[in-house]
């Protein structure tokens, strides 16, 4: 707990975006517009040998052909506990995160999630969510297919999968789900394949929290004009968005995932109904699902991290370690000079 103080001054300052973290070689690779795929190229044969027997000479550089590298630096490491591990040789046995962020996410928010899980062992499935996902459920719906069918390529779908959703990532979660419960056999595998699911600032509650969303997201000097225009939308096109929105809160509440899950949500958030996020988790808990959760008095829509680090970062690393994924064990410790 000692060195989780080093992240609360790192999260409250700001800082241009970033595409290091702690020293540690990375690839990017853009899968589709809205997906990108983060991991550790496996080092060369030398490498290899040179971190049993190390010496005085640097690593070798990444493989350009690999994709877009970047290195984690900050010189602290997010992990203690435990000493560096070196990337496996085979991408297959590692975990993989998918991450569903919120909207118009800003790429230095979104790495400092992505680097705690890279530092744990984990590859990076980055899912961003478009407004249209949203205010045009079919398209949403069609989105979500294209989320499965990538998680359903060969380098992804022998993987143990951890998903992280964030404000209306839950709701393209959601649309990808709403294909995974069709009972289809070429997609039933996923919900076996969870190991844990963790929501941050679901948007969940009635069409307004939807609207106020919009409003808030989109253009935040109009809050109040586009939360209307917004409320007038859903009534002219019901059928084409709120009974889409309706069934979708049936699928999440009757998900097929049933590992364990944690959710961070406030009372103060006015995306998020804390009273039906708690009927959603006790809902859970009835259907056996093991769930754990962090609430706050006073927090900030998707900025949890930022605004309770010592407490976010602990209550994550406790329900990460309780998985059952061996390369997750680890501390969080520090994040690495990552900066919101």
């Amino acid at each position: 707990m000692g060195n989780l103080a080093l992240a609360i001054g790192l999260f409250r300052s700001e800082a241009a975006p970033s595409d290091h973290v702690n020293g540690a070689a990375f690839v990017a690779r853009s899968i589709s517009k809205s997906i990108t795929y983060y991991y550790a190229p496996p080092p060369p044969a030398e490498e290899r040998a040179e971190a049993l027997c190390p010496t005085s000479s640097p690593p070798p550089a990444g493989d350009p052909a690999l994709g877009q590298t970047g290195t984690r630096s900050g010189g602290r490491p997010l992990l203690s506990g435990s000493p560096p591990r070196a990337p496996s040789s085979s991408p297959a046995a590692r975990p993989l995160l998918v991450f569903f962020s919120w909207l118009g996410a800003r790429r230095a928010a979104v790495g400092k999630y992505r680097d705690l899980y890279l530092d744990r062992g984990m590859d990076v499935l980055l899912v961003q969510s478009n407004v249209m996902h949203f205010l045009w459920p079919r398209w949403g719906l069609d989105y979500g297919l294209e989320v499965l069918e990538v998680l359903q390529r060969p380098q992804f779908s022998r993987r143990p999968v951890v998903i992280h959703a964030a404000s209306i990532g839950g709701f393209t979660l959601t649309q990808t789900l709403a294909h995974a419960a069709q009972g289809r056999e070429e997609h039933a595998g996923l919900a076996q394949r969870v190991k844990g699911h963790i929501y941050d600032s679901l948007v969940v509650g009635t069409l307004e929290h939807m609207a106020i969303g919009l409003g808030k997201t989109l253009v935040p000097r109009l809050e109040s004009l586009v939360k209307n225009a917004a409320m007038l939308y859903f009534w002219l096109f019901k059928t084409h968005t709120a009974d889409f929105y309706n069934n979708s809160i049936q699928v999440f509440h009757n998900s097929p995932i049933t590992a364990p899950a944690l959710f961070f949500f406030s009372d103060n958030d006015a995306l998020c109904s804390p009273a039906d996020v708690e009927q959603l988790i006790d809902n859970w808990r009835r259907r056996g699902v093991a769930v754990e959760s962090r609430k706050w008095k006073e927090s900030k829509h998707a900025a949890h991290m930022r605004c309770h680090p010592e407490d976010y970062l602990s209550t994550l690393e406790k329900f990460l370690n309780s998985l059952a994924l061996s390369s997750l064990e680890g501390k969080i410790s520090s994040v690495g000079g990552l900066h919101v």
